[in-house]
């Protein structure tokens, strides 16, 4: 059972993006490694821009200094 966890910035992906964004990992597995679709889990995790960070900061103020 392939389990597949996608984490993006939560910045307002709507219903439709994440449900292609299922329907496409689910898709990869099948036909790179012909898994069986009906046993992909896939779970996508929303993270807050102050809970990421990059090179030492938050993503929110790497957006605020323009980076």
């Amino acid at each position: 059972m392939p389990y597949v966890n996608i984490k993006i910035t939560r910045e307002g992906a709507t219903a439709e993006q994440k449900a292609e964004l299922i329907r496409g990992a689910t898709q990869l597995l099948v036909d790179v490694l012909g898994k069986n679709p009906a046993t992909t889990v896939v779970v996508i995790d929303e993270v807050d821009t102050d809970n990421w960070g990059i090179g030492g900061e938050s993503v929110t103020l790497r957006r605020q200094a323009g980076k």
